[in-house]
């Protein structure tokens, strides 16, 4: 069964979402954790939780995926912007035990002209003050395009963050489709051999969830911009070999393309349709 949702609002709450995520065909969602250009998170509404977590098991729903706010920069050049950054991570990872054994993932940040050795360290060290033994979410690194001083462009990037945290069974990595593309990385005419170098220096064993986005530029661009499925510079086919690569096709996949309720469900349909069962 393909592992599938979209990104949803949580203005109405977690069963809300669950039901949307039904409606279109999903079993699985993406929420931001909070205001994502903001510090703002909603109260907690354990009983709705509890709603949802119910929901979930009924329909046999894959990991939700938690994002969080674009405001967090945990390698920023300001003292302040970092310590900001360690306050919302703590207090989203200690929320997110309200939905036990879900992901949470993070822009590693831009490092502002400091070099990207200084951004791992901080992005590292923060993670090392944060990460408690006793969660059970698991926190996914996201793959960049590399626009401007972003960290994380590389595999190497990320597996130099990986390595330094104490903790790395609670790491992971959330593979962006169209921002390695835009980094250099040409899924669409060498999928094999970019999953090949992702396994010889992170292992595949840490790749836990897929961003599943068409790209609206060329290949090696650097400029992250979203195109709905099928419609950018990876294509159709590129999409539904990454959704039935025998290494990918079990991980739950979350469109981020620029659509609605029912344009996402459009796609999700039509990539159920591409996904080869059996």
């Amino acid at each position: 069964m393909l592992k599938i949702g979209c990104h949803l609002s949580t203005s109405k709450g977690f069963k809300n979402m669950g039901k949307q995520a039904l409606q279109i065909g999903g079993n699985t969602f993406q929420f931001f954790t909070r205001n994502p250009r903001g510090s703002k998170a909603k109260d907690i509404d354990e009983e709705d939780i509890a709603e949802f977590l119910e929901l979930a098991k009924e329909n046999n729903f894959a990991t939700i995926l938690a994002h969080a706010p674009y405001t967090l920069n945990a390698c920023s050049a300001d003292e302040k912007t970092r310590n900001f950054a360690k306050e919302v991570m703590e207090d989203d990872l200690n929320r997110m035990e309200y939905t036990p054994n879900s992901f949470y993932n993070f822009h590693p940040g831009s490092h502002i002209k400091q070099g990207v050795e200084v951004g791992i360290k901080y992005i590292s060290d923060l993670l090392n003050e944060v990460l408690k033994p006793e969660q059970t979410t698991t926190v996914l690194l996201e793959t960049m395009a590399g626009k401007g001083t972003e960290v994380g462009r590389t595999f190497e990037e990320l597996q130099e963050i990986l390595k330094r945290v104490k903790l790395s069974n609670k790491m992971g990595i959330c593979l962006d489709t169209c921002h390695v593309y835009d980094a250099g990385y040409d899924i669409v005419n060498d999928l094999d051999g970019v999953l090949e170098q992702f396994d010889k220096i992170i292992g595949l064993d840490k790749l836990l969830a897929i961003h599943l986005n068409d790209s609206m530029n060329v290949f090696e661009s650097h400029k992250d911009r979203h195109a709905k499925i099928g419609e950018g510079s990876l294509g159709l086919d590129a999409i539904s070999n990454i959704i039935n690569h025998p290494k990918l096709r079990d991980l739950p996949f979350f469109l981020e393309t620029p659509n609605e309720l029912e344009g996402h469900g459009k796609e999700i349909e039509l990539l159920k349709s591409l996904y080869k069962t059996g």
